[in-house]
């Protein structure tokens, strides 16, 4: 499974203001320029983590972007929902009971991506912004990088 750019850039946008605020300001379009993000897009999903407390805006010169709590009080869920992310593997409508087959029934593996969908959530709802900010979230997926090489040998 994998997440819409949509997710992802919240989630890099929110951890680049988080690293780069400091208690002022930040514009978008330092954040755009850092993380290689179209200024616009930013601007849409900024829209959506306003209406999402999780943000907060300041105008004029100096103005930008401060986020709304503090990053330790900020979950990656929360991030991924604001701008309307589902966190779904399955193909089917969430929250319906019809299911993914013309006959509107579900399909033998749909009990298996629905679980998986629930424990995507509650890992991201376990990993705060600050958790990547200051990058607490390596866990064993560290020793798959670079390890390719160490393998053939």
């Amino acid at each position: 499974m994998r997440l819409s750019t949509k997710g992802r850039y919240a989630v890099m946008a929110m951890a680049d203001l988080a690293s780069q605020g400091s208690g002022r300001p930040v514009a978008l379009a330092d954040i755009a320029a850092r993380q290689e993000i179209s200024l616009s897009y930013l601007e849409q999903l900024f829209g959506k983590l306003r209406k999402g407390a999780l943000v907060k805006s300041v105008r004029g010169p100096g103005g930008g972007y401060l986020l709304a709590r503090p990053g330790s009080d900020i979950r990656i869920s929360d991030i991924i929902l604001a701008v309307d992310e589902p966190i779904q593997a399955t193909r089917c409508t969430p929250g319906t009971p019809a299911g993914c087959h013309n006959n509107k029934g579900r399909c033998l593996t749909h009990d298996l991506w629905e679980e998986l969908s629930n424990q995507i959530y509650l890992y991201l709802s376990t990993v705060t912004l600050d958790d990547v900010v200051e990058r607490k979230v390596l866990g064993t997926s560290g020793m798959f990088h670079g390890s390719q090489g160490a393998a053939a040998q």
